[in-house]
């Protein structure tokens, strides 16, 4: 059997389609898996003995006018590559047009997606899953995976972590054992704990801490650091160490695994972490964890979110002139919840 799983991106969306991935492989578990994701996110999948290929595609070079002879020659090569393959089934969780066009290239007599895809997607699957809209996107992913037959007993995250990357990592860290990591970015800006309440954060620990994420987040990393150290009083700062846009997604899940305890916005390295089981606290203003917090962060000692009660929360806003929802989480709060897991 050959299976085709489209979910490009983003990192978070990918992590909470592994126990997918998981469930389809104990059920079927000769079949060939195949996984189309976007160019810059393939690492955190590589290698995954899971998986038998992956079919990789460079959907953000599509969004620019300039691009186009070069994006429709990609696109043609895309369906050419999907529709050679023959797949059995293609589940797509996704559901975007983007993702139902893929489904619908290939001769596959079996397209499976979400009764409540967006962008036209769902006409574009012949078989189709409703889901209650209040469920937590791991768990909608787990429906299909039960609507193709899998049986589904608890989410399994199998994420790869080879030997290489965590020794680039102690390399990184030298004599440091012991850490805290600060993911201070988030892909929309709402969603980010201003650096100078990151900073705060900071000089209330005695234990070293690592600055994580990637290297458009150098900014947001160094605004954070300055922070820490324009207060004039560096002697009573811990370590810090700033490794942002110094590692690979493998690397960086292996920074995560190493972590005494992460404090993240809501980010897809934080699903990381929860995916990882380590200790998380996770921030979060104009999104709803209910459905895409830290993967069973109710029940979960390990995994702790922190939102405020302002009204307007969540408002799913990509932007806010003033995201009270963030800047109302004190350094103190914090604080709190973090030293539970030192």
């Amino acid at each position: 059997m050959k299976i085709l799983i489209i979910k490009p991106s983003s990192l978070g969306d990918i992590i909470h389609a592994l126990p997918f991935l998981k469930a389809v492989k104990d059920r079927f578990p000769d079949a060939s898996v195949d996984w189309a994701v976007s160019k810059n996110l393939r690492g955190i999948l590589e290698d995954n003995p899971l998986i038998n290929e992956l079919i990789v595609f460079d959907k953000d070079s599509w969004k620019s006018i300039r691009n186009i002879p070069k994006t429709s020659g990609d696109i043609s090569r895309l369906r050419r590559t999907l529709k050679s393959r023959n797949y059995d089934i293609v589940v797509d969780l996704q559901g975007l047009l983007r993702s139902g066009l893929m489904s619908l290239s290939t001769p596959s007599p079996l397209r499976v997606g979400f009764a409540d895809a967006r962008e036209g997607s769902r006409f574009m699957y012949n078989r189709k899953v409703s889901v209650n809209g209040i469920t937590h996107a791991v768990d909608k992913n787990l429906e299909i995976a039960k609507a193709i037959g899998a049986a589904v007993k608890r989410a399994e995250f199998p994420l790869n972590i080879d030997d290489k990357s965590r020794r680039k990592i102690k390399a990184l860290l030298g004599d440091v054992k012991e850490y805290i990591l600060i993911l201070p970015s988030a892909r929309w800006s709402s969603k980010r704990w201003p650096p100078e309440n990151f900073a705060a954060l900071i000089s209330k620990l005695s234990i070293p801490c690592v600055i994580s994420g990637s290297g458009a987040d150098r900014e947001i990393c160094l605004k954070l650091i300055k922070n820490i150290f324009g207060t004039g009083q560096t002697t009573k700062q811990p370590k810090i160490i700033n490794l942002c846009g110094e590692t690979s997604l493998k690397e960086l899940t292996a920074l995560i695994e190493g972590a005494k305890a992460v404090v993240s916005n809501d980010s897809g390295p934080m699903h990381i972490a929860a995916a990882l089981n380590r200790p998380v606290v996770a921030l979060f203003g104009p999104t709803d964890p209910s459905k895409t917090g830290p993967y069973g962060w109710q029940k979960n000692k390990n995994l702790k979110v922190i939102k405020t009660g302002v009204s307007c929360s969540p408002c799913f806003k990509k932007r806010c002139k003033e995201p009270l929802c963030m800047t109302e989480i004190s350094a103190e709060r914090v604080f709190d919840k973090l030293r539970e897991y030192l």
